[in-house]
């Protein structure tokens, strides 16, 4: 599959560190924005609501792109795809430092949204692109390096705010050094052909494609659960200090991105397909552990176990979307995406109805149910894994 994909000359290592690169811009880039969300609420002057409202521009923004990023996939390479999604990205992160009026903030956050799909997607194809000049599994690691790349600008954003830099000058200089950086390392990327045009992007995904969609609805789901849902869950349910809470979600993280730099050995070692289930058991363990059981040591080992099992999901699946489709990975990645983030996006406010009408604990039992249909839907995909 390589000599269809790649160019003779095209160096494997050179390619790996450039793609790792974009992922690295967008995991930096987001996170550089997330660090800053609480002051510019306070400065904007807006409550949760209104701050929850303005906030949805952008998944509007990266919903409404994805057919659009598919079709621009058909029609160009994924490399120059990528390219102009960082460039926009970065421009829309710079400007969004300067908004003075809610409205001007939903604009740019929906401008934020779409350009970080354009990336996102694009960046993903390549991935699959480099995968396939080294015959092995490296592409969950693509996906553990956005998460440090996340790490790494939390901390820089807390340092910062602690030394009261502008949030301007944090966002603009972050955009200089990160586009920077992608107009250096963008010769190392793949110059791959665009995707086939035999199926339009803006159709419902064929059922193979599916498939794929629904294992990465589950994971996205069960993802968003633990980014949004965790600090409140140690705080509500578990009834930990206010000094303990945020741990709930620092564990979190910290084991799925571990799992990510451990995923592609593991997958040398046993296969995508026992993979795969094992993440769905470890999310369901996982989430029934800590509804099951609310103190802070076993709620925690629930969250390790639901970190490990959402780590390594979506870029095996994009790994398998890319063997399947090897000529049109980045409309089929665009295709699955279309329906995983629907998991990502409408899961953690039903938690939110849930816990109401409920409890917080009800919540994550019934979250669990998704690591199951992981389980029951790995079987049924094809013999690539």
């Amino acid at each position: 599959m390589s000599e269809v994909l790649i160019l003779p000359r095209t160096s494997p290592t050179r390619a790996r560190i450039a793609i790792a690169l974009f992922f690295f811009v967008s995991g930096f880039g987001f996170a550089t924005w997330a660090s800053r969300i609480p002051i510019i609420q306070h400065r904007l002057g807006l409550n949760e609501a209104q701050l929850g409202a303005v906030l949805l521009a952008l998944p509007a923004g990266l919903m409404l792109t994805l057919p659009v990023t598919g079709k621009l996939l058909q029609h160009f390479s994924s490399r120059q795809v990528m390219l102009v999604g960082a460039v926009f990205f970065n421009v829309a992160l710079g400007l969004l430092g300067f908004a003075e009026h809610t409205w001007q903030l939903a604009v740019l956050l929906f401008c934020f949204g779409s350009s970080r799909n354009l990336l996102n997607l694009s960046v993903n194809a390549q991935s699959v692109g480099v995968q396939a000049m080294y015959g092995r599994s490296i592409i969950a690691t693509f996906h553990g390096i956005w998460s440090v790349a996340g790490f790494a600008a939390a901390g820089l954003g807390a340092l910062l705010i602690k030394s009261d830099v502008p949030t301007a000058f944090h966002f603009v200089a972050v955009s200089v050094v990160l586009t920077t950086a992608a107009l250096l390392f963008f010769p190392g990327s793949l110059p791959l052909p665009p995707s086939p045009r035999a199926r339009s992007p803006f159709s419902w995904p064929e059922k193979t494609v599916l498939k794929y969609g629904l294992i990465t609805f589950a994971s996205m789901a069960c993802e968003g659960t633990f980014y949004d849902w965790s600090g409140v869950y140690f705080a509500q349910a578990v009834h930990a200090p206010k000094n303990v809470a945020p741990f709930g979600f620092a564990i979190y993280m910290v084991a799925m991105t571990s799992g990510r730099f451990l995923g592609d050995w593991l997958v040398g070692r046993f296969g995508i397909k026992p993979i795969l289930q094992t993440s769905g058991v470890l999310m369901s363990t996982g989430l029934l552990m800590a509804a099951a059981f609310p103190t802070p040591l076993l709620a925690g080992l629930g969250f390790v176990l639901g970190g490990l099992g959402v780590s390594c999901v979506v870029p095996l699946v994009f790994s398998l979307v890319g063997k399947a489709n090897p000529l049109g990975a980045g409309t089929a990645i665009a295709s699955v995406s279309t329906v995983s983030y629907f998991g990502f996006l409408m899961v953690p406010p039903l938690v939110g109805f849930v816990a109401k009408a409920a409890n917080l604990r009800w919540s994550f039992a019934l979250v669990a149910l998704l690591g199951g249909l992981v389980v029951w839907m790995v079987p049924k995909l094809r013999d690539e894994a």
